[in-house]
């Protein structure tokens, strides 16, 4: 019996050494391989902190200086960061804040080229939007309307769309294009929920140009 038991023992023992000395190369590599993977993951995850981290202590760097007027450190600390942290989004909301401190303090060119690299470096649709939108209004303040028109004709994402068509109406409006202005304004203003305050303002411009609108649930139906 006991022998019996052995013969069984170095007939699984042979049997487990062939199947290792066929597959355990294969087996070996693939749990490198996933090891690995999962050690890449837990660093790209803890670089990702490590970055966010630094990128944010960053922005605070830009919005006390911002704050305190000291538009000299707010350019550097933001230049430093594009260079640093350029696809966090630290990064975008700094580049906002940059620009919006340079527009107020009579600097609209650095306020523009904040604003064109957030709009082409952001990976987040909503800091682009955003970022055309204030350079369209960059651009209207210098006349450069054809400019910020082409800019408002972008692809831009949910309520963005009727925002931009707004830009557009104000733009007509300034142009003398009365119903370019008016069909802007209408698109702008049923493109906007009936409980949002920006949208009686909407209203108001209609209303200087002699149209009363209506909401698109309340529209006659063809």
């Amino acid at each position: 019996m006991a022998n019996h038991l052995d013969l069984e023992e170095q007939e699984q023992l042979d049997s487990i050494k062939h199947f290792w000395k066929q597959y355990g190369n294969v087996i070996t590599w693939a749990l490198v391989l996933v090891l690995g993977v999962f050690a890449s993951w837990n660093f790209y995850q803890y670089w990702q902190r490590s970055q966010a981290a630094q990128a944010s202590a960053m922005y605070d760097e830009v919005e006390k200086a911002a704050l305190a007027g000291d538009l000299s450190k707010v350019d550097r600390a933001f230049t430093d960061m594009r260079d640093k942290f350029p696809g966090t989004a630290y990064a975008q909301q700094a580049g906002l804040l940059v620009a919006k401190a340079n527009f107020e303090a009579g600097k609209p060119d650095v306020a523009k080229s904040a604003l064109t690299w957030v709009a082409d470096k952001s990976s987040d649709e909503g800091y682009q939007a955003t970022a055309r939108l204030r350079l369209a209004g960059i651009l209207v303040e210098s006349k450069a309307y054809d400019e910020a028109l082409k800019l408002l004709s972008s692809e831009y994402p949910g309520h963005f769309q009727a925002l931009a068509a707004d830009r557009k109406g104000d733009i007509y409006a300034l142009q003398g294009k009365t119903a370019d202005a008016k069909a802007a304004y209408e698109v702008a203003y049923k493109g906007l929920d009936d409980r949002t305050e920006y949208r009686r303002l909407i209203e108001v411009k209609l209303n200087a140009l002699g149209v009363s609108p209506q909401p698109a649930d309340m529209e006659p139906k063809k």
